[in-house]
């Protein structure tokens, strides 16, 4: 998080950004209704766990949400040149 970032999306913008939590909340779901059945515990065995990033970042201009290493790659590519 204490990388460069800019936008890829609008170019310009290297500094506003929104930081996205991702939250993760493991559930069953009745299949023929759709309703939510129960919240499943993280330590249950046939819950496959949640792998991904956990936050993901938004451009405070254009909008754009990508992974951070996008807005850290394009960061280090377009910096700024003493």
């Amino acid at each position: 998080m204490n990388s460069v970032y800019c936008c890829p999306a609008c170019k310009t913008n290297r500094s506003r950004f929104n930081l996205i939590e991702q939250v993760v909340h493991p559930i069953r779901k009745d299949p023929s209704t759709g309703k939510m059945i129960e919240h499943v515990p993280l330590s249950d065995p046939l819950q496959f766990q949640y792998q991904g990033e956990p936050y993901r970042v938004q451009c405070g201009i254009c909008g754009l949400i990508d992974d951070e290493r996008t807005f850290v790659a394009f960061g280090k590519q377009d910096s700024f040149q003493d």
